[in-house]
């Protein structure tokens, strides 16, 4: 009896984070087999070369350096904060009594009992918890490489901390954001498991199409629009000649 009031939930959610894991593998093979095809990649090896371009010319750009990461620092603490509050609002309504609940019974699909909507809260507060950690790691990351990217280069005490060494921190603190980000991102469809099973593997399978235009470069389209550009540059020139 308690399996045909849950198999929609052992089913379609699975299959829905199935579907979002199963993206974010092929992402991450993308970015390690073919960075340049990616935007993680591609963003990646411009942060390196903006490091690199930091520490060369410290004396007149350190000011630039610092105002830019704390703007990173700042969208981090956004995420970090909102995560922290979104877990206090589910602590609280876990820790309450399902009487609140009860009056969603009647209009959502699958299992809505006790255990199950408990399973859905935990479930959302344990993402959001992990959002909130790796948000925190990465501002500490961040306000690393604030300290270090000011370092002068000349002085050849300071020859541990290389350009190498700098890059590297601010990447680790990028895939942590990153990383946050995505565990964020997936909590969308969990939190409309609320309402029922069905939307979550609606809204899994929906975000997929719109992170694969947000994740990937499309070359040849970029390419096209530069040849168009070209060619009416062309046109401009021959109609003024």
């Amino acid at each position: 009896m308690e399996w045909k009031k849950c198999y929609l939930d052992v089913i379609l959610v699975p299959l829905g984070l199935l579907v979002s894991a199963s993206y974010h593998l092929w992402l991450w093979h993308m970015v390690r087999k073919q960075p340049f095809s990616t935007i993680i990649g591609t963003n990646a090896r411009g942060r390196r070369f903006w490091v690199a371009a930091m520490m060369k010319d410290n004396d007149k750009k350190n000011i630039l350096a610092v105002q830019t990461l704390r703007n990173t620092i700042m969208g981090a603490t956004l995420m970090a904060t909102t995560s922290i509050l979104l877990c206090c609002g589910l602590a609280a309504v876990i820790s309450s009594t399902y009487s609140i609940k009860k009056p969603l019974s009647d209009v959502v699909y699958g299992a809505h009992g006790e255990f199950m909507v408990a399973v859905k809260y935990t479930t959302l507060l344990l993402l959001f918890l992990f959002s909130f950690l790796c948000h925190s790691l990465s501002i500490r990351f961040i306000n690393q490489v604030n300290f270090l990217v000011n370092c002068p280069q000349e002085d050849h005490t300071f020859g541990v901390v290389t350009v190498d060494y700098v890059a590297e921190l601010l990447e680790r603190g990028f895939l942590l954001n990153t990383v946050g980000n995505r565990l964020f991102y997936a909590a969308l469809p969990l939190l409309l498991w609320i309402f029922g099973p069905v939307l979550v593997l609606l809204c899994s399978v929906t975000m997929v199409p719109v992170l694969y235009n947000l994740d990937f470069v499309f070359p040849g389209e970029r390419i096209r629009k530069l040849g168009g550009e070209g060619g009416n540059s062309h046109n401009c020139g021959a109609d003024l000649a």
